[in-house]
């Protein structure tokens, strides 16, 4: 698929189908979001791999906005340790430029995903790192649900002229 067509039609993916995502497709998931820019290349992220059904199961009912990922075969904990960066500060602009390479892959392999996300919200954060047993040095951006999607892939014109400012406000 063309980037700017993995682009112009990526949309949050709510609903999945039973069908399993291949260890191929979670690891080209893997590899596309390990491709991201991290400041000073620190690549200081990590990221927690869900198939165990229980687990999701709990990842479902403790973040409130994730209910889908006890339906969807795969989520993906997106993390950072900051003692492994270079410079400090940087690690949720490094997590987000991961998670959105995981998001378009996705789209490029016509998986469907759904970013929930999690930090600053400690009340999100905290469920999540007890159940999955996260460090406390770790810090937690987000997390991904991936599965087959159950509901069509179009595309939505978002641009808008209005947002957009030349050489000043």
């Amino acid at each position: 698929m063309d980037v700017l067509e993995a682009i112009f039609t990526r949309r949050s993916i709510r609903k999945f189908t039973p069908e399993a995502v291949s260890e191929a497709d979670v690891a080209t998931l893997l590899k596309a979001a390990m491709c991201a820019p991290s400041s000073h290349n620190s690549r200081s992220w990590h990221f927690v791999v869900v198939r165990d059904q229980a687990q999701r199961q709990g990842i479902a009912q403790r973040h409130p906005y994730a209910k889908m990922a006890a339906e969807a075969p795969v989520v993906i904990i997106v993390c950072a340790n900051p003692a492994e960066a270079k410079e400090a500060g940087f690690w949720q602009q490094d997590c987000a430029a991961a998670l959105e390479n995981i998001l378009l892959a996705a789209r490029g392999l016509n998986l469907g995903t759904v970013w929930c996300g999690m930090y600053p919200f400690e009340d999100r954060v905290r469920p999540i790192r007890e159940l999955l047993q996260v460090p406390e040095a770790v810090n937690i951006l987000g997390l991904v649900v991936v599965g087959h999607p159950a509901q069509p892939f179009k595309e939505a014109d978002r641009f808008d002229p209005a947002k957009v400012h030349h050489d000043r406000w």
